[in-house]
């Protein structure tokens, strides 16, 4: 689409739209100003990904919550961890166990003196957290273990401490919002009968 056609696109939307968006992006092309506000007169797509809360910190889009957190590290902490993710192969496979959890990394910042965690999980902070408590806790400490100041997944401090370290994200999108973990679970099921329904059929 020519610049022109973009223009003529961007004139087409709501005058309010246009405003806010020329007062936030002055400085963009008119292609992403367009983008933008498509996006902000779409009042289903904002809907769908709005952005609330998690609860006590982080970004929450539908069921989906993010969680970023840099902590320091103890001497010696990333290259024990280093270990521990080649002895699996990079693979935290066990940690399915916990039922809300989408997603989570590791990486090691600042010449392995910090350890940024992110992951991406369903509902809110507090019953999350709860979660890895209860499901994986040997997991959590032997990890964790390697942070300064760890008070250990058990402790009533816990909390604090991930909160203390935590960096909520500024902006936060999920392709599909309201599908939790358990639901694409079930889907992945009923997608498997069907495949083997229709090979038996062949």
């Amino acid at each position: 689409m020519s610049d022109t056609e973009l223009q003529a696109k961007f004139q087409s939307l709501p005058a309010a739209i246009r405003e806010k968006v020329e007062t936030a992006l002055s400085d963009a092309k008119i292609e992403l100003k367009v983008r933008v506000g498509l996006m902000l007169a779409d009042p289903k797509e904002k809907a769908e990904h709005e952005v609330t809360t998690a609860g006590r910190v982080g970004a929450k889009s539908g069921e989906v919550s993010e969680l970023t957190v840099i902590m320091p590290l103890k001497p010696n902490g990333a290259e024990r961890l280093r270990k521990f993710f080649r002895l699996v192969g990079g693979n935290l496979a066990g940690a399915g166990q916990v039922g809300t959890l989408h997603n989570m990394r590791f990486v090691f910042l600042d010449n392995d003196t910090k350890l940024l965690f992110a992951t991406a999980y369903d509902g809110e902070w507090d019953p999350y957290i709860d979660d890895f408590a209860t499901e994986i806790p040997d997991m959590m400490n032997y990890l964790f273990s390697n942070v300064e100041g760890w008070p250990g997944i058990a402790s009533p401090d816990v909390k604090d401490f991930i909160a203390k370290y935590q960096i909520p994200a500024e902006a936060w999108f999920v392709s599909h919002p309201n599908v939790t973990v358990a639901e694409a679970n079930r889907l992945t099921r009923q997608d498997d009968r069907v495949h083997s329904f229709l090979s038996e059929l062949n």
